[in-house]
Order: C-alpha cells, then sequence, then structure tokens
C-alpha cells in the first residue's frame, strides 16, 4: 500500500503580526504539485520505519521523525497498538520550504487509517494533524486552500486554470530552517493577501539574507509565468504555459547549474477525493 506526501507550496505568503510566544499570523495560499515523497507500508512486529532515496541522509539518526509521531499518535486516537513496518522514499529536500517532514506526516496518518482499517473521521485526523505541525493539516487535503492564524486555520478555494499546471521546484542544495528566517523577517506589516497573483513571500528577503543563492535560483526562473520563493526557503518554485516551457528550462537549468535540485512536476486539481 502506497501514499504520495505531495510537496506543498506557498503561492504567496504575507506575514502580518507576531502573537505571544513567539509565532507569526500569516496568510498563505497553498498549493500542491502531484509529485513528492512516496510513503510503503507492509505487515511488520511492532512499529519501524526505513528511509531511501536521494534525500534519506538528511534523516539519519531521527528515531522519532514526523513519519512516527504521526502513526503512533494515530494508534492512539484508535485505541490500538501501531504495528507496521514503514518505507519513506525521501525525495525531497529537508528544510526547505516545500513542506518534507509535513508532508510526510500527513501521507503516514492518510496510509495508516486505510492499512489499519480505521473508522475514523475526517475530522478526527484534521485534529491529529493540527497537533503534529502547523502545516500538517493543510498537507492532509493536499489541495488548495488558503492558511491563516499559524497557516492552520484553513479554507478550501478554487484557482480556476491552475490545476495541472507544469511547475519546477529549484532548490540550491542548502538546508534552510524555519526559524532563522522568522527571525531574520523585519517585523513590517505589508498589508494583507488579496489575490495571489499579486501577492508576495514576504519571508524572501530575510531569507535571502541567510541564503543569498535564493537570488540566483529565482533569476534562473525569470522565464516562468510566475517565479516565487515557498514558504520559508530555501526552494523556489516557476509556473510555466506550457510544459515545452518548463521543459526547456528545466534543462537550461541543469546545464548551468548541475548543483542544485531541480524538480519538474505539475500541480494538483484544486478539488481532491
Amino acid at each position: 500500500m502506497r501514499e504520495t506526501a505531495y510537496a506543498k507550496i506557498n503561492l504567496a505568503l504575507h506575514v502580518r503580526a507576531c502573537e505571544p510566544g513567539g509565532y507569526h499570523r500569516i496568510e498563505t495560499i497553498f498549493a500542491f504539485a502531484e509529485d513528492g515523497d512516496e510513503l510503503t507500508v507492509a505487515e511488520g512486529d511492532g512499529l519501524s520505519l526505513a528511509v531511501t532515496g536521494p534525500f534519506a541522509g538528511a534523516l539519519a539518526g531521527e528515531s522519532d521523525n514526523l513519519v512516527l509521531r504521526a502513526a503512533r499518535a494515530l494508534a492512539d486516537r484508535a485505541g490500538i497498538e501501531p504495528a507496521a513496518a514503514l518505507t519513506l522514499d525521501k525525495r525531497l529536500p529537508v528544510a526547505s520550504g516545500i513542506g518534507g517532514g509535513s508532508a510526510d506526516a500527513a501521507a503516514s496518518l492518510r496510509l495508516l487509517r486505510r492499512f489499519w482499517k480505521l473508522d475514523i473521521e475526517d475530522a478526527d485526523l484534521r485534529a491529529i494533524a493540527a497537533g503534529l505541525g502547523a502545516d500538517v493539516p493543510a498537507c492532509l487535503a493536499s489541495r488548495t486552500m488558503r492558511g491563516e492564524g499559524r497557516g492552520d486555520e484553513l479554507t478550501p478555494i478554487d484557482l480556476p486554470g491552475l490545476a495541472g499546471a507544469p511547475l519546477l521546484l529549484v532548490n540550491p542544495r542548502i538546508a534552510l530552517a524555519t526559524a532563522p528566517v522568522f527571525k531574520a523577517w523585519d517585523g513590517v506589516d505589508r498589508g494583507p493577501l488579496i489575490d495571489w497573483k499579486t501577492g508576495r513571500n514576504d519571508l524572501e528577503a530575510a531569507a535571502r539574507a541567510l541564503v543569498p543563492e535564493i537570488g540566483a535560483v529565482l533569476d534562473a526562473l525569470a522565464g516562468a509565468k510566475v517565479a516565487r520563493m515557498s514558504g520559508s526557503g530555501a526552494t523556489c518554485f516557476g509556473l510555466y504555459e506550457s510544459e515545452s516551457a518548463r521543459d526547456a528550462a528545466f534543462h537550461d537549468m541543469q546545464a548551468r547549474h548541475p548543483g542544485w535540485w531541480i524538480f519538474a512536476s505539475r500541480l494538483r486539481p484544486e478539488k481532491t477525493t
């Protein structure tokens, strides 16, 4: 049994205020790629996780990552002993602004609800997701959503014409943790998010100060219809008019920047089942 942990994209991200306790209120538009990490499950004695794939090394030594935490939380809610042999094919870079860990946790919840044949309502699954991290509820739905608060106050939205849009995700292979980016944010509220097309990513300047290579990535995506940084970086995305335009940009970037991670996909449908 298999489940995709779809890559998360922030089409726009506005930082509005800092709450007591250091959390920041945001307004964002979530979208998701058709591809991402892959999580599989088989029968097992107890709960185990093997990590494979090109970014497996970044998770080496993590004995209690979000996939396992999600599995234990789900089993606890269901009142069962968790037993499953999980394998995560880690295709997305870690600490990169595209929700890798959150998407993996969400995939774990979706997959194990099916694998364990649990009669758990969607609302209960969302509550478990909320306890695992701010982005996990959005990743659980993996469809276009408006996120507010800490990103976990969600409203499903439709963005006509975006479903299936050719997409590039590009990262200079530099991990960038979220906390330092928010700490480097200048604290200026630049206004509400009205329309993702005219929106922005308020964390971009802070992220570029920490990882200047983000500027080169955005320059390389200049031929896209829309190009922005996702989340707290350092991954940036480009949306293209056609697959041929995307593929041409993909091959050009591969030739010019062989050290970068460059991932071609498409946006998922707004409405998913």
